[in-house]
């Protein structure tokens, strides 16, 4: 559900410019764009590391905004019908306008960001020795997201149904064994959301996000029979590829105002969880209460809840709470800004779960 955006609108197409002097613009562009490769790294000895990523995620972004404008206008000049094609260049340059935004949006989020996490280096240490590999008897399970195999939830919000289920199966991630979630989003009845995520479970109890393989799909009206069309895959990442690292889904002893890093894919997978509250109970926090069902709030915290605000770097703005009860886990998930509410309706490993309300 992470989107990637793009910066940088200055070259504009015109029916006066040939192929050999497009071709010279974008030369220069390219140019003028990029810094030299010893002065990027000389700048690394510098220390502030995270503000130099935040720096050139953004001109990332700029370049990247600038090729879809450069696509959308090649699109525009293939229209034939006038006031079909003038709407079209409108629209392109109102897309690039509001990506240019948002890429400004984006570097100040990563720059709030930088002032929590620090500005070392994101290289965390993920050795295959520090982990465990048998996820049907855990010896240091973490309380708050336990991965045995055959564990389900059933989440439900106003418009669709969420299934998650610990599979028997595994992936080696980076050198690291991995067990294998199943996340299904069911949408009017129709799969919208397949993804498989991929855990690790550390000796100490932290719990680790190794990656997802995301696929996200539509129905479309006059398709006999409607069936559902892939029509993403953007957010999936891998450990170890690409440059992608892995974070902390969940710590073993998590600390009021402790912020981590829970997803490190730049520029496609970039989630960042802050601990609100350890001790949450109904009752005692009207902003945490906001939206909460007391009945299942009551049912399962006794002032030992845990509560995260979860943001993606790549979505400046939109955030969302999460609410994990020891032996089960996440039982709910706010969006204030929607609002939507999605909260568990069905488990099957904990004698509380035949006690949790209907939705």
């Amino acid at each position: 559900m992470l989107t990637r955006h793009k910066e940088r609108g200055i070259w504009i197409l015109s029916t006066g410019i040939g192929c050999a002097g497009i071709v010279a613009v974008l030369g220069f562009a390219f140019v003028t764009f990029l810094a030299p490769t010893h002065a990027l790294a000389s700048s690394t000895a510098s220390g502030n590391f995270c503000t130099q990523t935040a720096n050139l995620v953004f001109r990332a972004c700029g370049h990247s905004v600038q090729d879809d404008y450069l696509i959308a206008s090649a699109v525009c000049v293939n229209t034939s019908e006038s006031a079909e094609r003038t709407q079209c260049f409108s629209d392109a340059s109102a897309s690039r306008s509001e990506g240019n935004q948002l890429c400004q949006q984006q570097l100040a989020g990563r720059l709030d960001a930088c002032k929590l996490l620090g500005e070392g280096r994101y290289d965390p240490e993920f050795d295959a020795k520090n982990f465990d590999t048998d996820f049907t008897n855990l010896p240091n399970p973490n309380r708050y997201f336990p991965l045995r195999i055959g564990n389900l939830w059933e989440f439900r919000s106003a418009n669709e149904v969420d299934t998650v289920e610990i599979l028997n199966a595994t992936k080696l991630i980076d050198g690291v064994r991995c067990v294998v979630a199943r996340d299904l989003v069911v949408r009017t009845g129709f799969l919208a959301e397949a993804t498989d995520d991929w855990y690790a479970q550390a000796k100490d109890g932290n719990t680790w996000y190794c990656g997802e393989e995301v696929k996200d799909f539509e129905t479309f009206k006059g398709d006999k029979p409607k069936q559902p069309e892939l029509v993403s895959i953007d957010g999936s990442f891998k450990a170890g590829r690409d440059g992608a690292k892995p974070g902390i889904i969940f710590l073993a002893s998590p600390k009021l105002g402790d912020v981590y890093v829970e997803e490190s894919s730049l520029n496609n997978a970039e989630d960042v969880t802050e601990i609100l509250s350890t001790n949450y109970a109904f009752g005692k926090n009207a902003e945490l209460d906001s939206f909460v069902p007391p009945k299942l709030a009551k049912l399962l915290c006794s002032g030992d809840c845990v509560v995260t605000k979860n943001y993606s770097l790549l979505e400046p703005g939109i955030f969302a709470r999460k609410y994990y009860a020891a032996g089960i886990g996440v039982f709910l998930e706010v969006e204030p800004e929607g609002p939507n509410v999605i909260q568990l309706v069905k488990c099957n490993f904990d004698s509380r779960c035949a006690l949790l309300p209907a939705r």
